[in-house]
C-alpha cells in the first residue's frame, strides 16, 4: 500500500488520492474516524490526511490547490470568497463537520482576583488602567471562537478593540502559552481546555453552550472548482464522513473514538481529556461548570449547510465590517456571501450515502440467499 505522506495510507489504488486537511483539535474527529475504520474505502475513495499546524496554512493551502478539502472553521469559506488577509478564492461547503465545541478559559490569577464572567473582568480592567493590559487568545481571525469571545467580552461592557490585546496562536499553544502567564485567557475547542483544566492551569467561565448553542463550528471546505470538476468524489467524500459524523456522536463509540485521536498522528492529547470533550470522562478543575459534549457531530441536523447557519456567521462578519474590524479588499460593490453553503451538495451527498446502504444491504440478502441454496 502506497503511503505519499507518513503514517497516511492511500488506501485504495486508482486515479490521484484527495488530499484532506485538519488540525488537530477533537472536532476532526469525522476526518479520523472515516480514515481509520475504512469508510474512505466503502466509498471507493483514496485519500491522503495532512495534519497542518494551523488554520491559515489550511487556508492557504487549499486556496493554492495544495490540499483538495480541508476541516476547517464554518466562517472560512466566506472569508476565502472575500480574500480577507489572502488571495480571493472561491470556497464552498456541503458538509458541517460540528456544532459548537469552544470554551472561554481564564488563568486563576484572574479567577483568585474574582474574576468569574466578562463584567467582573471589566471591573478588574477599571482597577489595573494605566497598570496592564490583558491579553486573550483566538485561533483564528474572524472564526466562530473569536465571535464567541468578542460577544463574551461585550456582554460586560468590554470594547474588544480597546480595552483587551486578542492574539492568533494555534489550538495547542493556548494550553502552555496560558501556563507560562504570557496570556490570561482564551477562547478554543477541545481537547485544549480539558487539558487545561485537568493541569489546573486555569478555569472555565463559558462555554458555546451558553454563549451560541448548536452554532456552526466546522465545515469541510473545499474551492468552488474542486466541487466543480470532481463532483462525484466530492460527493462521497461527505457520503464518507456522513457516516463518520454519526458514528462521532454514539457514545458507546467515544473510548474507541478517543483512542483514535490520541494517536501522535492526529491530535496527540491524553485519552481523558478527549473523551471529555465528547461528552465522557472526568476532568479536574472544571470551576466554570461542567461542559461535558461540546462537540456535536450528528444531532439535532448538524450537518445541514442550512441558510440559518450560514445567517449565524454571515451576520458577524458583517457586524465586524460595519465596525471597521473586518476589512475587506476594494470590490467595488457590497460583498454578496451566498451560494457558499451547499444544500445541492450535501442533498446529493445523502443520496449517495442511502444508495450505498441499499447496494450493500441487497449485497448481504444475496449472500444470505445463496448460503441458504447450498445448505
Amino acid at each position: 500500500m502506497n503511503k505519499s505522506i507518513e503514517g497516511f495510507p492511500a488506501v485504495v489504488e486508482g486515479s490521484r488520492s484527495l488530499r484532506i486537511g485538519f488540525i488537530p483539535d477533537t472536532d476532526c474527529a469525522p476526518i479520523v474516524a472515516a480514515h481509520e475504520s475504512g469508510l474512505f474505502e466503502k466509498y471507493e475513495l483514496r485519500v491522503e490526511l495532512s495534519r497542518e499546524n494551523g488554520w491559515a496554512n489550511i487556508r492557504d493551502r487549499i486556496l493554492y490547490g495544495e490540499l483538495d478539502a480541508a476541516h476547517a472553521p464554518a466562517s472560512l469559506p466566506f472569508v476565502a470568497n472575500l480574500g480577507v488577509d489572502s488571495d480571493r478564492s472561491a470556497c464552498v461547503t456541503g458538509l458541517v463537520l460540528s456544532l459548537q465545541g469552544n470554551a472561554i478559559v481564564i488563568s486563576p490569577q484572574l479567577w483568585g482576583e474574582g474574576v468569574r464572567d466578562a463584567k467582573t473582568l471589566r471591573d478588574l480592567i477599571y482597577r489595573s488602567r494605566g497598570k496592564r493590559t490583558y491579553t486573550f487568545g483566538v485561533v483564528f481571525p474572524h472564526s466562530p471562537p473569536y465571535f464567541l469571545l468578542r460577544q463574551w467580552l461585550k456582554s460586560g461592557g468590554i470594547d474588544p478593540e480597546m480595552e483587551v490585546r486578542l492574539v492568533v496562536l494555534s489550538p495547542a499553544q493556548m494550553f502552555p502559552t496560558l501556563k507560562l502567564g504570557y496570556i490570561d485567557g482564551y477562547c478554543v475547542g477541545e481537547p485544549w481546555t480539558s487539558l487545561t483544566l485537568d493541569a489546573q492551569a486555569g478555569v472555565c467561565v463559558a462555554t458555546s453552550a451558553d454563549l451560541a448553542p448548536l452554532h456552526p463550528e466546522k465545515v469541510l471546505m473545499v474551492r468552488r472548482s474542486f466541487a466543480e470538476d470532481r463532483a462525484n468524489e466530492h460527493e462521497r467524500l461527505i457520503a464518507a464522513l456522513l457516516e463518520a459524523c454519526a458514528f462521532c456522536d454514539q457514545p458507546e463509540n467515544h473510548t474507541v473514538l478517543a483512542g483514535m485521536l490520541a494517536q501522535p498522528r492526529y491530535v496527540n492529547a491524553p485519552i481523558d481529556c478527549l473523551k471529555h470533550g465528547l461528552g465522557s470522562g472526568d476532568c479536574e478543575g472544571a470551576k466554570g461548570g461542567d461542559f461535558a459534549g461540546l462537540n456535536i457531530f450528528h444531532r439535532y441536523q448538524a450537518n445541514d449547510p442550512t441558510n440559518e447557519k450560514a445567517v449565524w456567521l454571515v451576520s458577524r462578519l458583517y457586524d465586524l465590517m460595519e465596525e471597521s474590524v473586518l476589512r475587506i479588499p476594494p470590490m467595488g460593490r457590497t460583498p454578496v456571501l451566498k451560494n457558499i453553503f451547499r444544500r445541492d451538495i450535501f442533498e446529493r451527498a445523502k443520496a449517495v450515502m442511502v444508495h450505498q446502504k441499499q447496494a450493500l444491504t441487497a449485497e448481504a440478502e444475496r449472500y444470505e440467499a445463496r448460503i441458504e441454496r447450498i445448505a
